[in-house]
C-alpha cells in the first residue's frame, strides 16, 4: 500500500536525521536562528530526539495517524533553521547558496507527504 510505504520512507528520514542530531551537533546548533531563545545544542538535542520518536511511531499503524500530524508540524517548527541557513550563506559560493535555497522547496513534498499519511491513515479507537 502506498500509504505504508511513504510512512515508512518518512519514517526512515526522519530517524535517520535524529540520529545525526546526536551524532554531529554541531551543523545543526549553527542554523539554528539566534532569535530563537535557548541553547542550541539543547534544541538541535530536542529536535532530534522529537525526529527519532515520531519516526518510530510512523511506523506501527496503530500510532500512524498521530504522528504523521507530528510529522507534519515538526517539519514547519524547524524550516526557520532551514531558512537561516540561506541568511548565513549569503557570502558563500554559488553551490553552497544553492544547496541552501534547494532545501526551502524541497521542505514542502515532504509536509505534503506527512498530511497524505495522516488523512489515509485510519483511526485507531482504543476500547
Amino acid at each position: 500500500m502506498l500509504i505504508d510505504r511513504m510512512a515508512k520512507a518518512l519514517s526512515g528520514l526522519l530517524i535517520f536525521m535524529g540520529v545525526l542530531h546526536f551524532v554531529a551537533p554541531k551543523p545543526f546548533d549553527g542554523i539554528i536562528p539566534k532569535e530563537i531563545p535557548g541553547d542550541p545544542r539543547q534544541l538541535t538535542y530536542a529536535s532530534g530526539a522529537a525526529e527519532i520518536g515520531i519516526g518510530a511511531a510512523l511506523l506501527p499503524p496503530r500510532t500512524r495517524r498521530g504522528a504523521a500530524a507530528a510529522a507534519a508540524a515538526l517539519m514547519i517548527a524547524v524550516f526557520p533553521a532551514n531558512l537561516n541557513t540561506v541568511r548565513l550563506v549569503v557570502d558563500a559560493g554559488p553551490a553552497v547558496k544553492t544547496l541552501a535555497w534547494a532545501r526551502l522547496p524541497l521542505q514542502l513534498p515532504l509536509i505534503a507527504a506527512a498530511v497524505a499519511v495522516w488523512r489515509k491513515s485510519p483511526r485507531v479507537r482504543n476500547d
